[in-house]
């Protein structure tokens, strides 16, 4: 049954729907229109001051992962949270290719085995749960992606620090600042989304992803490399 007055949650969220029933549907409709151009703002912005900030390191990264891949490389991807989902994404991206010029690469996303990462944070800490997965998957050569919003995940770090020993090839996406983990000298290429708002972090950090995906498959056609 409907509830005209709301629940807690949607006076907290929808007031403007329950203001004694001043908001018209026009009302509504330009709030939403607002908020939604508010945010294209923000995430335009945040996209210029990443390519500012980074883009010739997205460049310099995307080149050096073609190398590796074409002397065999297999990419290991992990985060927390939505960055899980991200690291999810860009695997995805590489085994099934979006585009039908664009070549499958190998590639790992860390997250996926709910076994692993459980028994590793049960039985080892949850630091370790990335680490120990690249100390079985990972060779000499490979390509270690982390992710994290804050740049100051423990277990991104902690495996981003085990990859480097192995001679992986490490990158890490960050935001705000880039944290620990722009200053860490197990990442080769640290790739700083330099906002201060998650969600929109996370969104440049897919868009840094497609790129360094985009530069790869460019270098990765006959001849180029």
């Amino acid at each position: 049954m409907h509830d005209p007055d709301g629940s807690e949650y949607d006076r907290l969220f929808y007031p403007y729907l329950f203001d004694g029933g001043k908001s018209s549907v026009e009302d509504v409709l330009a709030q939403v229109r607002h908020s939604t151009l508010e945010k294209c703002r923000e995430v335009i912005a945040l996209r210029r001051a990443m390519l500012d900030h980074a883009g010739e390191q997205i460049a310099i990264a995307g080149r050096a992962m073609a190398r590796a891949f074409a002397h065999g490389a297999t990419l290991l991807a992990f985060g927390n949270g939505g960055s899980t989902t991200d690291a999810q994404d860009l695997v995805a991206d590489l085994l099934t290719p979006p585009f039908s010029n664009w070549r499958p690469l190998p590639a790992i996303a860390l997250t996926n085995d709910i076994a692993v990462v459980t028994a590793v944070g049960n039985d080892v800490g949850f630091e370790n749960i990335y680490a120990r997965q690249v100390i079985a998957f990972g060779r000499r050569g490979d390509i270690a992606v982390g992710i994290s919003t804050s740049g100051n995940s423990t277990n991104i770090q902690v495996a981003l620090e085990q990859a480097k020993k192995q001679g992986l090839l490490t990158i890490g996406l960050a935001g705000y600042d880039g944290g620990k983990m722009a200053r860490s000298a197990s990442v080769d290429f640290c790739i700083t989304s330099p906002g201060d708002h998650i969600p929109r972090i996370q969104e440049a950090q897919a868009t840094a992803y497609h790129a360094l995906l985009e530069v790869i498959q460019a270098l990765m056609r006959p001849t180029v490399l």
